[in-house]
């Protein structure tokens, strides 16, 4: 198991923890108000500032800021030489945005031999670790940063590394939503929309994820998987990771925090799924905490009995309403996880071979 304490060893700076020298204030409300200033447009975006922000949150801002820079500038480097290398068949007017999403996916999945002052160099492509892919042992395994470490990833630090380098490298690239589940999707003017899947170095037609991926077809029509997120949409989204870290570091505790970067993200899309479950979820747990906490076995008793528990029900109540109306339907981690192991061993029945870039 990948060890926090490793992440500090090798992370660890005195000197360049990325603005938190500045502030008389704990990494977590920092990091949420500077990505608040971001979604309220009061400081210029940067989804890879976002990204570290929430990381050296959970290592109490105590990660080398320049040590990440470098580590992105090293891929982009790489994707960069790759890209001016091959050679891609492609005729439309966007072939150099769609070269360059070739050279980032070819960095990420495949292994480059490179020659440098008379030397081979082997670029060897990112893993999938299936070791606690949801951070429930270790929160730090969901990050780019431990991906840079360990050269190994998962559904969400793969997407996330893939569209840094894409917006380094001056093209769009869109995070795109599954339950349980995170990749990209891009577009180019012969196919269109295609989705691309670090997990299994693919792209998977809609189709396949429609059918197997747990995807009701009303939250297909809500938009609230398999669409593209907006940049907005992309910062709210390190939100509600940073109020999951929180979580595993702190504890629910009276919730305020979770709470606050949830209602965030709800601002930036009232039916974001990701901010309705955490606050649903959070709002459960506060409930049975007072239970607990007032001594009551019956709901219902407390429900009549305590004004404050009755409206934390109600809205608890409403908000599970609206994730069923809106297509959500929970999908069991170890579906998910034969789901990850179909996204290999089935590539070739569901892959997109019209896309321009070659697997």
């Amino acid at each position: 198991m990948k060890t926090v304490c490793l992440s500090i060893l090798l992370f660890f700076s005195s000197s360049s923890s990325f603005a938190f020298q500045h502030f008389d204030d704990t990494p977590y409300q920092i990091a949420f108000s500077e990505i608040s200033k971001m979604i309220d447009g009061k400081v210029t975006y940067s989804f890879k500032d976002a990204v570290f922000l929430t990381e050296t949150a959970w290592f109490d801002g105590m990660l080398d800021y320049n040590q990440y820079l470098s580590d992105i500038e090293h891929y982009k480097e790489l994707s960069i030489f790759v890209r001016e290398s091959d050679k891609l068949e492609y005729v439309e007017s966007d072939v150099e945005d769609i070269r360059t999403h070739a050279s980032i996916f070819r960095v990420m999945t495949d292994s480059i031999q490179l020659s440098v002052a008379n030397n081979v160099l082997l670029n060897v492509p990112f893993q999938y670790d299936f070791t606690d892919v949801f951070g429930r042992e270790d929160w730090s395994n969901m990050f780019v940063t431990k991906l840079f470490l360990f050269n190994s990833g998962n559904c969400h630090s793969l997407p996330y590394l893939y569209k840094i380098l894409a917006e380094e490298l001056g093209v769009t690239a869109h995070l795109a939503l599954a339950p349980n589940h995170i990749y990209i999707k891009n577009y180019s003017q012969q196919t269109g929309w295609y989705n691309t899947e670090l997990t299994s170095a693919s792209f998977p037609i809609d189709a396949w994820l429609m059918a197997s991926g747990y995807i009701h077809l009303d939250a297909i029509r809500n938009g609230v998987y398999m669409d593209t997120l907006s940049q907005k949409e992309s910062l709210a989204l390190t939100l509600l990771d940073l109020a999951q870290g929180y979580e595993r570091k702190f504890g629910i505790q009276d919730g305020e925090f979770i709470l606050r970067a949830a209602n965030k993200a709800l601002e930036v899309n009232p039916d974001f799924m990701n901010a309705l479950l955490l606050k649903a979820e959070t709002q459960k747990k506060l409930f049975e905490d007072k239970m607990l906490l007032d001594g009551f076995d019956d709901p219902n008793v407390l429900i009549q009995q305590d004004e404050e528990a009755h409206a934390l029900f109600l809205e608890m109540q409403s908000i599970y309403v609206r994730i069923h109306e809106l297509g959500y339907r929970q999908m069991p981690e170890e579906m998910y996880l034969d789901w990850l192991a179909l996204l290999e061993s089935e590539r070739e029945k569901y892959r997109n071979k019209n896309i321009p870039i070659a697997e």
